[in-house]
């Protein structure tokens, strides 16, 4: 990490203690009624009455809309900040540069790690100057994603502060609600109590030729106190809606105000601590390359006079074996006998079946040639005659 990267980290450390020990205030819990406010606040109840005209349908439609016309200048200048800049996920880039070092194997730079004689004799080791020149592109990757943390780091500063704005304006937005409500439903009993039954009051009294005229505009009167009650009723779902919203914008800033501490802490302490250690890793290597030359030649000696023992000892044992062996094996000769034996029962066996089969189909067919001789004769007797004669005479 470069040093002006560590010193701008180093400053921006007092802007991260700031915004985190900023504490929000708690918003308010229930409307004060105008009988139940103080002197100040009944006065600004009051303020608010005198914004509606029950003759004109749209100051109650409007009714508290103005309330609003701030939080909305904040939350569009918000959007407008965020489309305008590159808010790349800061958490990308942490993500980076763990990944970053993780793909550093300092494995490699391991005296100790056991490596087979096969590779060491074929010379298949990590060249050192290999592991400098990774360390080095390695190097460079930090200082650009340490970069970018540190830009993450100043834009997530800024959220923070026009969250606080956000905050404090949709709190007071809030509390505006409140004061228009009680001033509505101050009215809406100041309507119930007094204008409604004044006005059916009139109604009972006026003239014939004016009770038509009057009854309308006790219609309207009330007409007009049911949209007045409908739109009490909206601010105070919207009232709820911002209580909602309140937690969400603090959710929301406390997640940026610790990831804004995680970065920080990784610029300031990880990532130097990350650096020595790879440096460590460069020294340790260097200082150990001789001892590691001279312990490898020892272990590869050791190793292939191991081996070759092994490989002449299993070797002659695989010679020694065949030699011993007779040029058929005994169970080979049984077997083949065995075969042999069955074989040749088989053969007698089969052609004696034959024989017995053969003496009696001759005596089938001797038995049939004799019954188509009879039958031949007696159908010829009947063609002559002879045998009708032999019949009469009987």
């Amino acid at each position: 990490m470069s040093a002006t990267i560590r010193e701008e980290a180093g400053k921006a450390l007092a802007d991260v203690e700031a915004v985190t020990a900023v504490v929000l205030p708690e918003p308010a819990r229930e409307v004060v009624p105008l009988e139940k406010a103080p002197t100040p606040l009944a006065s600004e109840i009051r303020r608010r009455i005198e914004e509606l005209d029950m003759a004109d349908t749209g100051s109650i439609v409007n009714f508290g809309s103005a309330a609003q016309a701030e939080l909305q200048q904040i939350s569009q200048a918000m959007l407008s900040d965020v489309r305008n800049k590159d808010v790349g996920p800061a958490g990308d880039s942490l993500r980076e540069i763990v990944t970053t070092i993780r793909g550093f194997s300092v494995s490699e730079l391991d005296v100790r790690r056991k490596r087979s004689w096969w590779e060491r004799l074929l010379g298949r080791t990590a060249p050192f100057a290999n592991f400098l020149a990774r360390f080095e592109d390695v190097q460079g990757q930090i200082d650009d994603i340490t970069g970018n943390l540190l830009n993450h780091e100043h834009k997530l500063l800024k959220d923070i502060k026009s969250l606080d704005v956000l905050y404090e304006k949709t709190l007071n937005f809030y509390d505006e609600l409140a004061l228009y409500i009680a001033a509505g439903e101050a009215k809406l009993a100041d309507i119930d109590q007094k204008d409604i039954p004044a006005k059916e009051a009139e109604v009972d009294k006026v003239a014939e030729d004016r009770k038509v005229m009057v009854a309308q505009e006790l219609r309207d009167l009330r007409a007009a106190r049911d949209d007045l009650e409908r739109r009490v009723h909206d601010l105070k779902l919207t009232r709820q809606v911002t209580m909602q919203s309140l937690p969400s914008i603090r959710l929301v800033q406390e997640n940026d105000k610790s990831l804004v501490t995680k970065i920080n802490s990784t610029l300031v302490n990880t990532v130097p601590l990350w650096e020595t250690q790879l440096a460590q890793a460069v020294t340790i290597q260097r200082s150990a390359e001789a001892a590691t030359a001279v312990r490898e030649a020892s272990d590869l000696t050791n190793e292939l006079l191991t081996a070759n023992a092994k490989n002449l000892r299993q070797a002659n044992e695989i010679v020694r074996t065949e030699m011993e062996r007779g040029v058929f094996d005994i169970e080979a000769v049984k077997t083949a006998n065995a075969d042999l034996i069955a074989t040749i029962e088989d053969s007698l066996r089969i052609a004696d079946e034959g024989k017995r089969k053969r003496a009696a189909a001759e005596i089938d067919l001797k038995k049939m040639e004799a019954e188509l001789r009879d039958t031949l004769a007696a159908a010829k007797a009947r063609a002559t005659g002879t045998g009708d004669t032999v019949a009469t005479s009987v």
